[in-house]
């Protein structure tokens, strides 16, 4: 049985203090909460305050990104090591804004997840398509590209320790979703790459999460399709009691 992840990505909002009043609240709201996995992903900032406020807690601490070298001459990055040090057990990969904004490509999304499995961080790999691809019915050629690429080189027991994380780039921070059966067959179609890629096995033990507007709302149908494992929730993740409500989501 694959545990579902939940995990919410803050992306660039929240200040040191603003994230501990967050996580606190959310700590006080999902204490009994051990069949789903919490996740919260604060901006590099605050990773060392809120990793003091969820000590002990069921909750677990992700960065929202992840160099692929472990020092060196490389202004402004942040390394795994020093992920690892601050307290974070997972570092999302290739988000579609970092690929969108900062020249992600699926090359450097490899060498970051590798990064991550180097010192032990769970990395959350993002795939998704734009709205042209989508409309180019392009969708399914998109997904195939990412993650061939995005796993090259990955032995099977790597990637029994990768999550991957599907989000419709159109889908992002524009209150649209894909419906519950779009979202079911990429991820359906996922699986079944990751079979041909690695093996059945290892396929029915990768989680796979939906992202892209998931909200208290639409959480529990979201989370009734077979293949869909999990959330990487924005937006509704600032806010403790919509994350406590899709954390407890009812499928």
């Amino acid at each position: 049985m694959r545990k579902p992840l939940i995990a919410g990505n803050w992306k660039m909002n929240k200040n040191s203090a603003e994230s501990v009043e967050l996580v606190s609240q959310l700590r006080e709201m999902v204490p009994d909460v051990s069949e789903v996995e919490i996740v919260v992903a604060p901006p590099y900032t605050a990773l060392g305050s809120v990793a003091d406020a969820i000590k002990g807690s069921n909750i677990f601490l992700s960065a929202q990104n992840i160099f692929w070298e472990e020092s060196g001459a490389f202004t402004g990055e942040v390394s795994p090591l020093m992920l690892k040090d601050i307290g974070c057990q997972y570092a999302i990969v290739g988000h579609s804004e970092r690929r969108q904004y900062f020249g992600e490509t699926n090359e450097t999304v490899n060498k970051r997840l590798k990064a991550a499995l180097k010192v032990s961080l769970t990395p959350i790999v993002c795939i998704g398509e734009v709205l042209e691809e989508r409309e180019a019915e392009k969708t399914l050629d998109v997904i195939e590209q990412q993650l061939k690429k995005g796993l090259n080189g990955l032995s099977a027991e790597e990637m029994e320790k990768v999550v991957i994380a599907y989000e419709p780039v159109w889908a992002i921070g524009t209150g649209k979703t894909a419906t519950p059966d779009q979202a079911q067959e990429v991820h359906q179609f996922i699986r079944k790459l990751i079979t041909q890629i690695f093996s059945k096995e290892v396929a029915e033990g990768t989680r796979i999460l939906y992202g892209g507007s998931v909200k208290p709302d639409n959480v529990d149908q979201l989370m009734s399709q077979k293949d869909i494992d999990g959330a990487l929730v924005g937006g509704a993740s600032l806010k403790a009691d919509s994350f406590a409500r899709i954390v407890k989501f009812k499928p």
